[in-house]
């Protein structure tokens, strides 16, 4: 199970206890910040693409997506995100779950600078119903990120 392979690493860190877990799904941007009775934007969501024969996860805020130009420009590739299958294969977790934790040596991990705009953020812990919360400084100090970048913009709201 993905969450206790995410509670052993921070158990090395002495943070386990940190984890939270909620009797509602947490899949998603909204039902997260639903569960946790926050904005969406502090949902630090993790998605996974291929590029160029890598793996890249990126943490970008939840009310937030993936600017294409931008993501061409820091990467030159164009962004091809992985398959839910995919994402299980080269993480170790489900959609729905894919947080920056624990993941297998190889991936490369990048932080987007959308997160520094909150004091913590809420990134999954290997499940649908979890979660911990970090300041984008210990989440940066607690992944093997490749460091900041500027990827994403603001969801346009629609009305």
């Amino acid at each position: 199970m993905s969450i206790e392979s995410v509670r052993a690493y921070f158990k090395g860190l002495g943070l386990d206890g940190k984890i939270l877990e909620f009797p509602v799904s947490s899949a998603t941007v909204d039902l997260a910040a639903k569960a946790l009775g926050c904005v969406a934007g502090r949902i630090a969501k993790t998605l996974s693409f291929s590029c160029n024969g890598d793996i890249l996860l990126l943490v970008v805020a939840g009310d937030c997506k993936i600017d294409n130009a931008k993501y061409k420009q820091m990467f030159h590739a164009k962004a091809k995100m992985l398959t839910p299958q995919e994402a299980l294969d080269f993480t170790g977790h489900e959609v729905g779950g894919v947080c920056p934790f624990a993941i297998p040596e190889g991936v490369k991990i990048y932080l987007d600078v959308s997160l520094k705009r909150f004091s913590t953020v809420f990134p999954a812990c290997g499940s649908s119903n979890s979660a911990i919360e970090l300041s984008p400084e210990d989440l940066a100090r607690y992944t093997s990120n490749r460091g900041w970048v500027d990827v994403c913009k603001l969801k346009e709201d629609k009305f």
